[in-house]
């Protein structure tokens, strides 16, 4: 809620319900984006084990929802982590965990009009130019997309919530039914390969250590990111603690059980051993390809426009995201003053959505001209250093949570419940870990690289302004009633 008497174009007005909450989780955490371009790299580093990596991460993605569910209960505000460490640990700490988390939303936006690209790239080699379209063609896809985003972002939010949500919604249905019918042929033994049901894929390959799975797990994480997205809507949301947990928790178990089944019948499709897995890894749209083997080879162009859809909607989601955490955290003095404006009319932080998707352009522009990677290498890059961010951060809130069990004195919080988060602490932990020790070599290196970079950037800005950080603990305060 506002603070008491705050200037008119610093306020955001309550216009959504639940379903609109569940919109920007959805959309931001885009699963049928997701179910076609994540496992791969889940895939080259734990071959056929891609759905246990996907169960843990649904372990740890439960494990984290259960904090942003007991915090959101407590606390509504526009900066989502940003507001939820400060309160329950301390301003510095909250600022930030907020701009790590606001990073990732701008990281994700690369991530996913870059997918969008992708897949439109390579729709169109499949129908119109099948030898002429170069890679960069993706960045141009992805640069229209992100053109769309811009308009899109910058208008009231209460009707994009609703097209993002059927949006998705309808790309879901379609690749269940595929996975359905896909899952009845390898059951029937109807395959092109011989592929049958195979519940190794919940096992690692002789060879591969369990702590490797590790690695694989950081694209579960980044298929779930923005599961929690609705927190940022804290301020816009009718009754936001209540509808804004609900919206957080069904969409973290609607992720758990859509990501394990449907990548466990991906794996089993391809087939299981060495040659299907290195198919699984080079495929460009996973449920693509799977609808053009098993069911018709017009639904795979249906379901890649779908992704595409997805992939865009994430995208504008992304900016959502980040525009609420940045015009809060200028608001409350943690950043530019110009950032908090909000458009009279369409009651959105519109200064601080254009800075947003400014800064998805100027990443991919500096992977095509400065780095000259390709359109799936920036993907690569920007997706690995968001989730690394986002684990810090969701680290973060997991500590505000433990301190909140101890020190609440709120009924509804037993004290028993500091196990979960402890255990949620332990598997962001290991998973960071394990990211970065050994240290990568190679192309692998830069994802790691660039988040340390921000979150040295990030630490290093919020301890040169330690008076910033004092007060706005002190408007965070106000804010949430204390």
């Amino acid at each position: 809620m506002a603070e008491q008497g705050a200037p008119r174009h610093t306020t955001l007005r309550r216009t959504l319900n639940v379903w609109s909450a569940v919109g920007v989780s959805v959309a931001l955490m885009a699963p049928s984006m997701a179910i076609n371009i994540n496992p791969q790299g889940t895939a080259s580093a734990v071959g056929r084990a891609v759905p246990l990596a996907f169960l843990l991460a649904t372990v740890g993605v439960l494990l984290i929802a259960h904090t942003f569910v007991r915090l959101s209960q407590r606390f509504s505000h526009a900066g989502s982590v940003y507001a939820f460490v400060g309160v329950t640990l301390e301003p510095r700490a909250g600022s930030v965990a907020g701009w790590l988390n606001a990073g990732t939303y701008v990281f994700y936006g690369a991530v996913t009009s870059t997918a969008a690209g992708i897949f439109l790239t390579d729709l169109a080699r499949k129908v119109a130019a099948p030898k002429e379209l170069p890679d960069w063609a993706a960045f141009v896809f992805a640069w229209l997309v992100l053109a769309a985003v811009w308009w899109l972002s910058a208008r009231e939010i209460k009707g994009g919530t609703t097209v993002l949500l059927v949006t998705e919604g309808l790309t879901i249905t379609l690749i269940l039914v595929v996975a359905a019918i896909t899952l009845g042929k390898l059951i029937t033994g109807h395959t092109p390969n011989g592929q049958h049901v195979d519940m190794s894929v919940f096992t690692v390959a002789p060879g591969t250590s369990v702590s490797t799975v590790f690695l694989g797990i950081v694209f579960g994480f980044l298929s779930f990111a923005g599961f929690e997205a609705a927190a940022t809507l804290g301020e816009e949301t009718d009754a936001p603690r209540r509808n804004i947990p609900r919206a957080i928790l069904g969409t973290a178990l609607f992720g758990g059980v859509f990501f394990v089944a449907v990548t466990a019948i991906e794996v089993m499709a391809f087939g299981t051993d060495t040659d299907g897995v290195a198919a699984f890894v080079k495929s460009d749209a996973l449920m693509g390809d799977l609808a053009q083997q098993y069911v018709a080879p017009w639904l795979s162009y249906v379901i890649v426009v779908g992704a595409t859809f997805s992939a865009a909607a994430c995208c504008l989601a992304s900016v959502v995201g980040a525009s609420r955490l940045i015009f809060a955290l200028s608001r409350d003095g943690i950043g530019p003053a110009a950032l908090a404006a909000i458009h009279p009319r369409r009651n959105v932080p519109h200064v601080a959505a254009a800075t947003a998707v400014a800064a998805v352009f100027a990443i991919q522009a500096v992977g095509w001209f400065a780095l000259r990677a390709r359109p799936f290498d920036v993907f690569t890059i920007a997706a690995t250093a968001g989730t690394l961010i986002l684990l810090v951060a969701y680290g973060l809130a997991t500590l505000g949570a433990i301190r909140l069990v101890f020190l609440a004195g709120d009924d509804r919080i037993h004290w028993w419940e500091v196990v979960l988060p402890l255990l949620g602490l332990l598997l962001l932990g290991y998973t960071l870990y394990r990211n970065v020790i050994p240290w990568p070599h190679g192309s692998a290196l830069w994802g790691p690289c660039l988040a340390v970079a921000v979150l040295i950037l990030v630490v290093g800005g919020v301890l040169a302004r330690p008076a910033a950080a004092r007060e706005a603990g002190v408007k965070l305060m106000a804010q949430q009633g204390f």
